[in-house]
């Protein structure tokens, strides 16, 4: 079943990029379409049903060299199986969405067969995705974490014809071979420290790591946190952290079906499920563990700002992104990775819906993407309405507090701050309040994309006038994507941050991974030391007990601290929600013209904000103009004055001189080359006699 759940999406990859003319371009579509449900409908299978110690299934040995061994296998436990779902489910919903979202795309001339190969990128990263979250070893990992960024270049550049378009793809492939540099150079440090590339090997030395310092960048390391940070930083590339976030806003010259599987999730939370895989690691590494709170929460803060001021609906959408994966990898660095994981679910479905409506309306006003020119859509257009209502109510975190009743962003959200909360650190509590911040701007900026494509008059009344609804085959999965954003929260809140029961359960966590165990309470998890944690590790690898889906350290007690929350400290999401509420209503129903009039008082604040705090300006006069400087220098001088004149004067000035001279000396009569042979014996004799090579 794992086989087929795996391979179904490659088999559909490859028959519709390269067998389509004998299925025909729908008998591509509905092809590759149904093998992705077929892959979901296993992964609903393998995710209900999943119970027991990690199962490793080896598919065929890969390559052997020397002491490296790499088996492509399948790793199988609680987190494959929810990254199984999350990126099975919402890539066919994607497939189902695009047959109608692609039909007659205004973008290609009439003729073009441009659907199987839409449709064969899609199969393939999603193949490529579920190659990178079943991986056994971090080799097989960096396979599919490779695949992604191949299939990703494809897909944003899709419209190839558009410059904007293939700018977008190859920033996003260069920032992203830039995290990858860092993630190839921590998998190396893992193998030259453990000989081995398994997951299970390096985490069992994971506590001897804790212990060792390398030599790295003219500095000594401790030997974990230097293999954290190496690894955070290929996190931060695929996830779009903050200093390698620029490529993000610009992957919305996709298709919008592409924004929703790439950006809400598949290849974004790519860098989530690494640090939370990575949990024997991180565990040990307390200062990687600090970066990768410090950065998390600034991302969101920053994300969450320049959403404020953003117009085009999918780059809102698209901050939007890169502010939730900020608090997905605040709650893995203070240790509640199941809190990480559980926000990376229920956002899965409140994103993908989210991302969808807006292909819907842009479908509805003809490719028009500018809010600006929206408003009062809710009548023409009232099931996308209700649809992105939904999904703005998860996004901004709408609920009952003190209860498990609410949308999934409300039970999840508000679970990672929480768990800042609880972290009882300097870093914890800044991501506090830069989440809780973030949490009210979060709250704006969706009111305000609602209010402006939904409400008030229409700003382009002709377009208004011929808006439609989308069909059936795009409404379907909205419908589906919000019952997980209504539903998915209060099912499995329990099972993500319950208590220590159900964590345990969920995750097949042994009784002393818990983060607080009963009998060592109090002084006596305190006085666990890292080699009694490593004695523990050590056991179970010897034994082969199972190690769970995730490893909390006995000393780790921020899940219970987080539940043990004052209550303001829990209300404080909701607070700020509802501020952002209010203020976005009186910004855009109650008196529009403020928000001009603020940005005229304050522009040098709304041009900040607007121009996404000036990184890509900043990184354009840093890296970019000196590098194409570079390449003119060496174009210019390098290749064509050096190399091309050495080449071309040796080849027009020197070479013709002796062939002129060489010519002249074949002048046909014998007396020249009697001449010469005579000088020949001269310079002969005469040399031998100086040498003294005739005696």
């Amino acid at each position: 079943m794992e086989t087929i759940l795996l391979f179904a999406p490659l088999v559909g990859a490859l028959i519709a990029g390269f067998g389509w003319k004998s299925i025909g371009e729908t008998g591509a579509q509905y092809l590759t379409t149904g093998l992705l449900f077929l892959s979901a409908l296993l992964s609903w299978i393998i995710f209900l049903t999943l119970d027991g110690p990690t199962d490793h299934i080896a598919l065929f040995r890969w390559f052997e060299s020397g002491s490296l061994s790499v088996d492509w296998g399948i790793r199988m436990d609680r987190l494959t199986a929810i990254m199984l779902i999350v990126v099975t489910t919402v890539s066919s919903l994607v497939h189902l969405y695009s047959i109608g979202y692609m039909d007659h795309d205004p973008n290609w001339r009439e003729g073009e067969s441009y659907k199987p190969r839409f449709f064969a990128y899609l199969s393939f990263f999603t193949f490529a995705m579920l190659m990178l979250v079943t991986a056994d070893n971090l080799l097989q990992l960096f396979f599919g974490w490779e695949g992604v960024g191949v299939a990703s270049y494809l897909l944003i550049g899709f419209y190839y014809r558009k410059p904007s378009a293939n700018a977008a793809a190859i920033k996003a492939f260069v920032v992203n071979r830039i995290g990858d540099f860092g993630f190839a150079l921590g998998i190396f440090t893992l193998f030259y420290l453990t000989d081995s590339l398994r997951l299970d090997d390096v985490f069992a030395a994971a506590p001897d790591l804790a212990q060792t310092t390398v030599r790295f960048l003219w500095s000594d390391w401790n030997a974990a946190n230097l293999v954290g940070v190496l690894l955070f930083i290929g996190a931060m590339g695929k996830s779009a952290q903050l200093f390698l976030h620029t490529w993000l806003p610009d992957a919305m010259e996709g298709p919008t079906p592409v924004s929703a599987l790439i950006h809400a999730a598949t290849m974004v939370t790519a860098g989530v499920f690494l640090v939370v895989r990575m949990s024997p690691l991180y565990e040990y590494a307390p200062a990687a563990s600090t970066m990768v709170i410090v950065i998390g929460a600034s991302t969101a803060f920053f994300a969450a700002t320049v959403g404020l001021v953003q117009n085009d609906i999918k780059r809102v959408i698209a901050y939007s992104t890169c502010s939730q994966l900020g608090y997905m990898f605040a709650a893995a660095g203070v240790g509640v990775y199941s809190a990480a994981m559980f926000h990376l679910l229920t956002h899965a479905f409140f994103k993908a819906l989210l991302f969808l409506c807006a292909g819907a309306v842009i479908h509805a006003m003809h490719h028009e993407q500018d809010m600006r020119n929206y408003g009062g859509l809710r009548k023409k257009i009232p099931i996308t309405f209700w649809m992105m209502l939904i999904g703005t109510l998860a996004i901004t975190g709408v609920g009952i507090p003190g209860t498990n009743i609410g949308f999934a962003g409300f039970l999840s959200k508000d679970a990672i701050i929480e768990a800042t909360y609880g972290a009882g650190s300097e870093a914890g509590n800044y991501a506090y309040w830069m989440l809780v911040i973030a949490a009210a701007f979060t709250s704006f900026y969706s009111w305000r994309l609602m209010f402006m494509t939904f409400w008030g008059t229409p700003r382009d009344k002709h377009t208004y006038e011929n808006a439609h609804e989308a069909p059936m085959v795009m409404l379907v999965p909205l419908g589906v994507l919000a019952l997980g954003a209504v539903l998915s929260g209060m099912v499995w809140y329990n099972s993500f941050f319950g208590n220590e029961e159900t964590l345990q359960e969920f995750f097949n966590l042994p009784a002393h991974e818990v983060s607080a165990v009963a009998e060592q309470a109090g002084a006596a998890a305190e006085a666990q030391t890292q080699t009694d944690q490593a004695t523990v590790v050590a056991e179970h690898a010897r034994t082969g007990a199972p190690q769970g889906a995730i490893f909390i350290g006995p000393d780790n007690q921020v899940l219970e601290r987080a539940h043990a929350a004052p209550e303001l400290a829990k209300l404080a999401p909701t607070i700020a929600m509802l501020l952002g509420l209010v203020l976005a209503w009186l910004f855009y129903i109650v008196n529009p013209a403020l928000p001009q009039s603020l940005a005229r008082t304050f522009r040098p604040l709304y041009l900040f904000l607007l121009n996404k705090w000036y990184f890509d300006e900043i990184y354009d006069a840093l890296f970019v103009r000196p590098a194409f400087w570079l390449g003119r220098l060496l174009w210019k001088k390098g290749d064509e004055e050096i190399i091309d004149g050495s080449i071309n004067g040796v080849a027009m000035g020197i070479v013709p001189w002796f062939t002129r001279l060489a010519g002249r000396m074949q002048t046909g009569y014998v007396f020249t080359y009697a001449f010469a042979m005579v000088i020949g014996i001269v310079v002969l004799i005469t040399w031998m006699t100086i040498s003294g090579g005739a005696e």
